[in-house]
């Protein structure tokens, strides 16, 4: 996408949405929201297997109910 098609999306989302963006803020939204999108390429391009990813490995710690008054350290 574009420079000036991001500039759009961000006026149009914010016209749909009825945030008042003047020019100035609009351009600054729009160089963030380009940013954002390519690192988000950056990051999808990156060659990862299922095991790569963090959440196919994360185990939360069992929940441990303590006897009343006692606390974790």
């Amino acid at each position: 996408m574009s420079g000036d098609a991001i500039l759009n999306y961000v006026k149009s989302s914010a016209s749909l949405l009825g945030l008042p963006l003047d020019e100035a803020r609009a351009r600054r939204v729009a160089v963030h929201l380009e940013r954002s999108a390519a690192l988000a390429q950056s990051l999808d391009a990156a060659p990862l297997a299922p095991g790569d990813e963090l959440v196919e490995i994360y185990r939360p710690a069992p929940f441990v109910i303590l006897p009343e008054g006692r606390s974790l350290p």
